[in-house]
């Protein structure tokens, strides 16, 4: 018998055009590929859709995989459209992952990864439906912009060494002059901010409030004291250190959502969507379901929008303790919280203050970390503080489905079950989206 010799696997270069099947969404905005001549090597794509077929070229070979961008769709997809930006191409501006799907099959992608991301990491089987926030349901919009459009409220511009301001490549340095952003809100692109000289900066940031019209401006790294003109209420220069020099406005914005006006620094969080801090408030209180007498944690509660809508709930006769470690985040909080004086903000490290304060006494706690997840300690504080059975029901908003699973795993393994789980499409025509877990004590917990 004449021995049959299977050939080796081509191992493609940076720069080769090769012929894929795109499969399954991967988180981050890619759809993972394989090819027979390929061997094992898995390739990631950008710019595809699951089941098309496409031309691709390798833009990273590693020893595990590939990247690659689609560069000729061969079969197209039915949820293929035409992307609303000149620049989401192979080549262009990175911010956004998906706007050559239509809005539905965007989040039907979010949904597939977030349960990908579960069952994966966390083994836990669940079927997701990612919601439309205000404005970008079907019909929806601002009169302006179209669906899923036109809501980023604050971008971040690089700024290259020629003092050009836009936006970076996906994996890159390289700055894409986008003049006007398509999903940045009309505020945004009013400023001005791209057709500027930044000389000297590294970034500018803008951030704007569609309620009232309010904008701020961060210039970071300006090495000369002035900035240029732009339309803006609040400038300020950031230096070594954060350091602030403040050129105009009050440094702050003045933020709406739950009924009432909040204080944010220009600098901290807020959610970007102008529906996001509305619609989370709610999902957060249907699902902890205060009530009188409650006491409630908010860990990483930037500022305190979650806190103050858990005190108007839980009353006098309860209390909620928040937590924050940024500084300017914290006084805004207790600026906010001011009228519930049985809420009250610590400042510090999360896992630090609740290895102080216990759990004790607390019956509810929402956590918002950061994209990076939960640090360790808090995990382990809201599994086996000492006390920590009077804790009934935790409410997790992650923006990271991977670090939400890796946390739904740890909780669940120390006693906690998974009670419900919705997903927002607060990030449209990028792979970003907004989880939010509710967890209870597992019969065994």
């Amino acid at each position: 018998m004449v021995p049959v010799t299977t050939p080796a696997p081509v191992r493609p270069l940076p720069g080769d055009v090769i012929e894929l099947t795109a499969g399954e969404a991967a988180h981050g905005g890619w759809c993972v590929a394989r090819a027979d001549e390929l061997g094992s090597l898995v390739v990631f794509v950008r710019h595809a859709l699951p089941g098309e077929r496409i031309r691709a070229v390798i833009t990273q070979v590693t020893a595990k995989l590939a990247r690659a961008d689609a560069v000729e769709i061969l079969d197209p997809s039915p949820d293929r459209v035409t992307p609303p930006c000149p620049h989401a191409r192979p080549g262009g501006c990175g911010g956004c992952d998906w706007q050559h799907a239509s809005l539905p099959a965007q989040r039907r992608l979010k949904a597939a990864v977030i349960s990908q991301q579960l069952a994966r990491i966390a083994g836990i089987e669940r079927e997701v439906t990612v919601e439309p926030l205000a404005g970008d349901e079907p019909g929806g919009g601002d009169g302006t912009v179209g669906p899923g459009l036109g809501w980023r409220t604050r971008v971040t511009f690089a700024v290259g060494a020629d003092g050009r301001a836009g936006l970076r490549q996906h994996r890159s340095h390289e700055i894409v002059d986008v003049q006007a952003c398509p999903i940045a809100h009309p505020l945004v692109n009013a400023t001005g901010v791209p057709s500027r000289a930044w000389p000297g900066a590294t970034s500018v940031q803008v951030a704007a409030v569609p309620a009232t019209g309010e904008r701020g401006v961060l210039v970071s790294g300006h090495a000369r004291g002035k900035v240029p003109a732009v339309a803006a209420d609040s400038i300020r220069l950031v230096g070594r250190g954060g350091a602030r020099t403040a050129l105009a406005g009050r440094g702050y914005l003045t933020q709406h959502a739950a009924g009432r006006d909040w204080r944010a620094d220009l600098a901290g969080f807020w959610q970007v969507h102008p529906a996001a801090a509305d619609t989370l408030t709610a999902a957060v209180l249907a699902a902890l379901r205060p009530q009188p007498g409650d006491v409630a944690l908010d860990l990483y509660c930037g500022a305190g929008l979650f806190a103050g809508a858990l005190a108007a709930a839980v009353g006098p006769d309860g209390r909620v303790v928040a937590v924050e470690g940024d500084v300017a985040a914290a006084r805004d909080a207790r600026h906010n919280l001011r009228d519930w004086p049985w809420a009250r903000v610590h400042r510090g490290d999360v896992g630090e203050v609740l290895a102080r304060l216990g759990l004790a006494s607390a019956t509810l706690a929402v956590l918002d970390p950061p994209r990076t997840g939960a640090a360790r300690p808090v995990i382990d504080a809201l599994i086996s503080a000492p006390g920590g059975q009077a804790l009934r029901r935790i409410a997790y908003v992650s923006c990271d489905p991977a670090t939400l699973a890796r946390d739904l795993k740890l909780l669940t393994a120390g006693g906690w079950a998974l009670d419900g789980l919705r997903a927002f499409d607060a990030f449209p025509m990028t792979h970003h989206v907004e989880c939010l877990a509710t967890l209870t004590r597992s019969p065994a917990g």
